[in-house]
């Protein structure tokens, strides 16, 4: 067989690479062998972990918080200990519960993840000091690298390019307003440790410095557990480019190549591809040598990402931090490179040498990573909870992967990150990666709580996206193409029209499945079946008819709900004749004519749907939840939710006055509700206060990320009977702003 070392260098024709275990040639022998890893963390980069380690015949140990007794990651390790109740805080933060769990299974290493006390260096030096192995960098490398400050110091004095900032010690707010006014606005403010946008404010002027160090600060806290902080001066154009960089034990550091993670919302990344677009080669070496002379700095070894803001405006590049840490994004260098990086780390931890040298490694075609979040895209991508009804990923090859950590049934919690799952797509180049990406974001099906997925499709549509034109203010920059303007009726009524002929397409299925459900439960031999039941039902002189009614939830704008209503008549050769009977639209000319629709079952929740000339296939969803049934259908790149009182969904014609009508009571004016599930941190104003306009009343936290609810009007605060820790559910009314 072939060294690995010839099949990386050889010519791959387009063809994507496939991990592979590499020979004994590529790795030295180590007497340290690792065969049981404690993973110190939950979800899709648990499961991801714990694949990895199975293949290499390595037993694994999770750990979980109350939440996450029954998830995903629980049931894939060969031992699961309980380590605290669900605040991440009193579990997957704790170290000593980590510790004990270790000990207690006989686990002789432990893999931190992402997030949590993967760029803990207490952390690292506690499993050293228990003799336990770190699957990651040195605690020193740690120290250096995971203090923005200091790494900015490290980087200056080896010569880095850093953007103008102050990474003092001296936290005096006093201090940082002063230092605020030298660097000059926009500033941003971002916490020394941790990451993933968790704490980082832009502030455009002086007087919004205070609120919003406060609210850093604070994030910082709950998400890190320190509250320092350090500024910068915040460009204005910038692209955000990552370098994967990995060392071994014995000196040895290469890069990986780059990463494009411009894409934001809130600061985190949604969209990564690699290599990054539109640079040349030149400009790719010299980022590539920035971010390994930044690890050998260090001394580092394992996985490691460089950071680097790039000015669109100069072409220049400038150290931002280093993330001591496997990234969120690793899957999209996997694909371009071949290799599984998780398999480096742990034989790194043993000991072992990098199989490859700089010059080896390979670069090939391109990667795109969409990560899939439960969030209401509406409401500025605030977070979302809820259970998981319906949940169907898109079908995985070797040029697709999907890392998840949640099955249907599982429940996204407010006390973690909502990140369901990531969509990783391969093609031998950019184009080819996006027709990819695009297809399988439209094969992608969530259903019971709002999540990104539409709002992907768009990005990934985008014609400037297309191009390759990306930065951080991407998603500013296109908010016009990007959301829905309910104020441009051309753009609504195309909406509407769209989501009326799915509700037909909904109506049809509905009752093909429950026509097909009862011919083949009705108890008697196959010859007895009811002439009710039989295909097309029989009635006299008469066709069956039916009317139903959905609630269409609009999920383009959070303006609310439409009633649809609709009369489906059975015809004679099994099709069904859909007309309107009722709908709130914006002008007299959206009012549509009759459809014929023919459906028919192919699977449980899937259809094949012949209507108005096309054939095409539907996906449906249906389940119940508060005395509400609720409506999934899936048509191309097309998403519908509608809704059902229980016990409305089919109802015979001469019984439609008898309908109950769906409740459309809404709360007075003034009144403020909980915008997502979360937890009260602190409350700004007390009840019977006098505010203005735009005043911040209370801060809400909910996956780690605060919220400021402010007075809609002025006048008086009302009702307003909130303390600190207490939990509140989304859409519940905060309080009211009464003029007297």
């Amino acid at each position: 067989m072939a060294s690995v070392a010839t099949v990386l260098r050889r010519k791959l024709s387009g063809k994507p690479f496939h991990f592979r275990l590499p020979s004994l040639r590529s790795f030295s022998d180590s007497p340290q062998r690792i065969e049981k890893i404690l993973i110190a963390n939950r979800g899709e980069i648990a499961c991801r972990i714990m694949r990895t380690a199975k293949r290499l015949g390595i037993q694994t140990v999770a750990v979980f918080s109350d939440a996450d007794r029954h998830s995903l990651h629980v049931k894939t390790a060969d031992e699961a200990v309980r380590i605290g109740p669900a605040p991440a805080r009193l579990s997957y933060l704790d170290a000593s519960s980590i510790l004990d769990a270790a000990v207690r299974t006989g686990a002789q290493a432990i893999h931190p993840g992402y997030g949590f006390l993967s760029e803990s260096s207490d952390f690292a030096q506690l499993c050293e000091d228990k003799g336990l192995t770190f699957i990651g960098p040195p605690a020193s490398a740690i120290r250096d690298m995971g203090d923005k400050s200091a790494s900015k110091r490290i980087m200056g004095a080896a010569g880095v390019p850093l953007v103008p900032g102050y990474h003092g010690k001296d936290q005096d707010i006093d201090i940082m307003k002063i230092e605020a006014d030298k660097i000059g606005y926009p500033i941003l403010i971002k916490p020394t440790h941790g990451g993933g946008g968790k704490g980082m404010r832009i502030v455009q002027s002086p007087d919004e410095f205070v609120e919003a160090f406060l609210g850093a600060q604070r994030e910082a806290a709950a998400s890190f557990g320190i509250n320092t902080i350090l500024l910068e001066k915040y460009i204005t154009q910038p692209r955000h480019i990552e370098v994967q960089i990995f060392g071994d034990k014995h000196g040895n550091v290469l890069h990986l190549y780059e990463r494009d993670c411009s894409v934001q919302r809130r600061h985190q990344k949604i969209i990564e591809e690699a290599p990054a677009p539109n640079v040349s080669d030149d400009f790719r070496s010299h980022l590539g040598q920035a971010a390994v002379s930044a690890a050998k700095a260090v001394s580092y070894h394992s996985a490691g990402t460089v950071e680097f803001i790039v000015d669109t405006v100069s072409g220049q590049f400038y150290f931002m931090e280093m993330n001591t840490r496997l990234q969120v994004e690793h899957p999209v260098t996997e694909m371009i490179v071949g290799q599984d990086l998780v398999e480096w780390q742990i034989r790194v931890a043993n000991g072992e040498h990098l199989p490859i040298s700089q010059s080896q490694v390979p670069l090939s075609g391109h990667a795109f990573e969409a990560r899939i979040y439960a969030e209401n895209v509406p409401k500025g991508f605030l977070p979302a909870t809820g259970v998981l009804h319906h949940y169907q990923h898109a079908p995985v090859s070797p040029t697709v992967r999907v890392e998840t950590g949640v099955e249907q049934g599982d429940s996204v919690s407010m006390h973690y990150d909502p990140m369901i799952a990531k969509l990783v797509v391969w093609g031998e180049n950019r184009a080819v990666a996006l027709v990819k990406l695009k297809d399988c974001l439209t094969k992608f099906q969530v259903a019971g709580v709002p999540t990104n997925i539409s709002f992907l499709s768009k990005l990934a549509n985008h014609w400037e996206f297309e191009n390759g034109n990306v930065e951080t203010h991407f998603i500013e920059h296109f908010k016009d193409d990007l959301f829905v303007n309910p104020s441009n009726l051309e753009v609504m009524n195309t909406v509407l029209g769209a989501a009326r002929f799915g509700a037909k397409l909904a109506a049809a299925c509905l009752i093909e499945k429950e026509n097909s459900v009862c011919r083949e439960n009705l108890p008697g031999s196959n010859n007895t079946i009811s002439i009710w039941y039989s295909s097309p039902p029989f009635r006299v002189n008469h066709c069956a008819r039916h009317t139903m009614e959905l609630e269409w939830e609009n999920e383009c704008d959070g303006s609310g709900s439409k009633l649809l209503t609709y009369s489906i008549t059975y015809k004679s050769d099994g099709s069904y004749l859909i007309e309107i009977l009722h709908l709130c639209v914006q002008t007299e000319e959206d009012i549509s004519p009759p459809l014929e629709v023919k459906a028919t079952c192919v699977g449980d929740h899937d259809f094949r749907v012949e209507a108005d000339g096309v054939i095409m296939d539907v996906s449906l969803a249906v389940y119940s939840k508060d005395q509400t049934k609720h409506i999934h259908l899936w048509h191309g790149s097309q998403h519908h939710h509608y809704r059902q009182n229980l016990g409305l969904e089919l109802s015979n014609e001469d019984e439609t006055e008898h309908r109950p009508s769906f409740d459309r009571s809404s709360h007075p004016p003034g009144t403020v509700v909980a915008p997502m599930a979360g937890l009260v941190v602190k409350v700004l104003i007390k009840d019977a206060t006098k505010v203005e306009e735009g005043q911040p009343v209370l801060v809400l936290e909910a996956m780690k990320m605060e919220h400021v609810v402010k007075a809609p009007s002025a006048g008086y605060v009302h009702g307003l009977h909130l303390a600190a820790g207490q939990q509140v559910s989304d859409g519940s009314v905060l309080f009211s702003i009464k003029e007297e």
